[in-house]
């Protein structure tokens, strides 16, 4: 086991990354300690075999069948975390949700649904591992048309997938589209987070950053967007107070980390993790040449780390 390294040099090491979702700066305290379990043994298909990604949608939903994790009395979130286990050591990959406008795709026609369980930004980890957890409960063999269903409902705007600007792009949207329709639960007010009403424009104010901000008329409509959400303010715990409330944020909850960054809401997405020994830790997908992980951090440490950081918004996932 590798000595756990000072602040400073986190902080130094730190990559300025921008990810997907409009998360430009994940300026986190990150290492490099894998999930520590013993590997499960899955029979995989034959015709599967040959894909990555299918192969590990196979092999996840038997684990999370065979250990009893996808039973209904176990907490989703739970059995998204085992998932995330499981998914230790895949390396992270940002701007993927990207790539067809990079290849010339356009905006304004409808998206693409990337999928993949072989390559995580922070966000399309907690989708990704929330989507196999449901495929779990499902009867019958995990396909990878139902694994891309799952994931589209928690991507876009009521779980309609149409142009560019139907993604939700900023995190706390994220979050409050997916309690709008019972698949999280916002535990924002019942763990005494404080409102956070600034106006979210991080977007439009760097539209040189988005390729798809180019055209004038996606422009126009996440600008429309943005300004929506002005009404809508957000829920964050403070840093100060997340060891006061760390009991109540179980295994599995989703964690987004609010920034103090003109315009942004959320810098980073992650899942809570409680060790076996109960410590309360963050699995994620770090920055760009870091792989999926859990902190030695604890999670008040890992946020006091990020600079500019102002706490985190926490949610439930439910069964929806």
């Amino acid at each position: 086991m590798n000595r756990p390294i000072s602040r400073r040099k986190l902080l130094r090491n730190a990559a300025i990354t921008a990810a997907a979702y409009a998360i430009p700066l994940p300026i986190g305290a990150c290492e490099n300690e894998a999930v520590e379990r013993e590997p499960v043994s899955t029979p995989v298909p034959p015709e599967q075999v040959s894909d990555p990604d299918r192969a590990r949608l196979a092999a996840w939903t038997t684990a999370l069948r065979t250990e009893a994790q996808a039973a209904g009395e176990t907490p989703l979130g739970r059995s998204a975390s085992r998932v995330g286990e499981l998914a230790s050591g895949t390396p992270y990959e940002p701007f993927t949700l990207e790539e067809y406008l990079r290849a010339g795709g356009s905006p304004l026609r409808t998206e693409p649904l990337t999928l993949s369980l072989t390559r995580f930004d922070c966000v399309t980890l907690v989708e990704s591992c929330l989507a196999v957890a449901r495929v779990a409960e499902s009867d019958g063999a995990p396909s990878w048309e139902r694994f891309g269903s799952e994931v589209e409902r928690m991507r876009y705007r009521g779980g309609e997938r149409r142009e560019f600007t139907s993604r939700l792009h900023y995190f706390s949207e994220w979050i409050a589209d997916g309690a709008k329709r019972g698949l999280l639960r916002d535990l924002g007010s019942e763990l005494g987070g404080v409102e956070d009403a600034r106006l979210l424009r991080f977007m439009t104010e760097h539209r040189k950053s988005y390729l798809a901000l180019a055209d004038s008329t996606v422009f126009r409509e996440i600008g429309a967007m943005e300004r929506r959400l002005d009404g809508h303010p957000r829920r964050v715990i403070p840093t100060e107070r997340i060891a006061k409330v760390a009991d109540s944020i179980e295994t599995g909850d989703v964690l987004g980390f609010a920034t103090g960054i003109s315009g942004l809401d959320v810098t980073h997405s992650a899942f809570a993790y409680r060790d076996a020994q109960g410590i309360l830790r963050v699995l994620h997908a770090p920055l760009s040449g870091g792989a999926v992980e859990v902190t030695r951090l604890t999670l008040p440490e890992y946020v006091t780390a990020i600079r500019r950081s102002t706490g985190i918004l926490v949610a439930r996932p439910l069964r929806g």
